[in-house]
C-alpha cells in the first residue's frame, strides 16, 4: 500500500490495545470459502504486516488447525510486530461436520494448549470463545481464560457473537477487549443494543463479514464446497433481492471513483472509532482493494445516502441458516 494515507490507530478494550485500523481474517484461507493458494496465503499475511497490519485472526476449527499452522508459518521471526486473535470451541468431525460447542474450562485449557503448539508461539494476544456454549455458564469459560491471562499464556480475552447481558457478565469476570461480530450495511443489528453496551463498557469491535462475505463486492460463490452456498442471502430470490442493493452500492461507489468494497469498508469505518472492520482477503490484490478503504473519508451525510440506497429493511435472508440462527447468543 502506498504510503499516502494517514493512518489512525484504533483502541479495543480499557486498558487500551492500539491496533492498525483494519485486521486481516484468515479462514477462507482454510478452505471455508473452497480452494486458497498456501503460498499466496502467505503472501498475503507477509503483505498485511508489511503494510501495518496488526490484527491477524484465526480460529482452531478452521480447517480442523490448518489455519492456525499457515498463520503459524507466515508470522515465523514476525511474531512481535502483530497481536494474535484466536477463536477455540466449535467441534469438528473428520468430515468437516460442526458438532457444537464446548467451552468448559477444561476444555479451554486443552484447546488453548494446542493452538500455542500450532501457531508455534508462548501466548496468544487475544483469545476467545467463538460462541457461547449453552451448557456452560460464561463466567467459568471466562474465568478459565483469565487463569490463562495470569499463567501468561494469553494476554486478552476476546467475545464472539454474544448479546448484551452476557458481555456485561463476562467483562465483570474479566476485562473484555473486543467483540467479534458480524456487522455490514447488510446485517445491523448490532447498532441497536449490542453497540451501545460495548460503548458504555469501553470494548472494541472486531467486525466480521463487512463484506456480507463477498456479496457486497459483487463475488457469488459456486463451489459446492463454499461455505456460503448455504447461506439464505445467496439462494434464489433472495439473491436477486440483494443484488438490487449491491447494485445501489456500486452506483455510489462508481460516483466516488471507488470500488463497491471500498465503499463497504469505509462505512463501517465510518460508524464508530472503537470498531475495526476484518477483511478476509486471500490474496495480495484483495488486500490492496481493502487496504484502499482507509483513502475514502465519509461524512454524516454521505453515510447516511449510503444507508438509504441500501436500507437494512429491504434485506433479503439471514446472514445464516435457520438453525444456526438460533444458537447465536447475539441475536435473541
Amino acid at each position: 500500500m502506498k504510503r499516502d494515507i494517514e493512518i489512525v490507530p484504533r483502541q479495543l478494550g480499557s486498558p487500551a490495545l492500539e491496533v492498525f485500523p483494519l485486521a486481516l481474517g484468515c479462514m477462507a484461507m482454510s478452505g471455508m470459502y473452497g480452494h486458497a493458494e498456501e503460498h499466496e496465503s502467505i503472501a498475503t499475511i507477509h503483505a498485511a504486516i508489511d503494510a501495518g497490519v496488526t490484527v491477524f485472526d484465526s480460529g482452531d476449527y478452521y480447517g480442523m488447525g490448518h489455519n492456525e499452522m499457515l498463520l503459524g508459518r507466515a508470522v515465523k521471526g514476525r511474531r512481535e510486530k502483530l497481536l494474535i486473535s484466536v477463536k477455540f470451541g466449535a467441534l469438528r468431525s473428520p468430515d468437516g461436520a460442526w458438532l457444537g460447542y464446548d467451552a468448559r474450562p477444561a476444555a479451554v485449557k486443552n484447546f488453548l494448549s494446542y493452538s500455542l503448539l500450532r501457531l508455534g508461539v508462548d501466548y496468544i494476544d487475544i483469545y476467545r470463545p467463538g460462541r457461547l456454549d449453552s451448557q456452560v455458564p460464561i463466567e467459568e469459560t471466562i474465568g478459565a481464560i483469565a487463569d490463562m491471562v495470569r499463567a501468561g499464556f494469553v494476554r486478552n480475552i476476546g467475545l464472539s457473537e454474544v448479546g448484551s447481558e452476557t458481555i456485561r457478565r463476562a467483562n465483570a469476570v474479566h476485562p473484555i477487549s473486543d467483540l467479534q461480530i458480524e456487522y455490514s450495511l447488510l446485517s445491523r443489528n448490532p447498532e441497536t443494543t449490542i453497540f451501545p453496551t460495548l460503548q458504555e463498557l469501553g470494548i472494541g469491535v472486531t467486525a466480521y463479514g463487512v463484506l456480507s462475505r463477498g456479496l457486497l463486492s459483487g463475488r457469488i460463490p459456486t463451489a459446492a464446497n463454499d461455505l456460503r452456498v448455504h447461506f439464505p442471502r445467496f439462494a434464489g430470490e433472495n439473491l436477486n433481492r440483494n443484488r438490487r442493493l449491491v447494485e445501489a452500492l456500486r452506483a455510489i461507489a462508481t460516483e466516488r471513483g471507488v470500488t463497491p468494497s471500498q465503499l463497504a469498508i469505509a462505512w463501517v469505518l465510518a460508524k464508530a472509532q472503537n470498531i475495526v472492520p476484518v477483511v478476509g482477503a486471500r490474496t495480495r490484490t484483495q488486500l490492496e482493494e481493502s487496504l484502499g478503504a482507509l483513502r475514502v473519508r465519509l461524512d454524516a451525510r454521505d453515510v447516511a445516502q449510503i444507508e438509504a440506497a441500501v436500507p437494512a429493511s429491504e434485506v433479503a435472508g439471514s446472514r445464516y441458516g435457520e438453525q444456526q440462527m438460533k444458537t447465536l447468543d447475539s441475536e435473541r
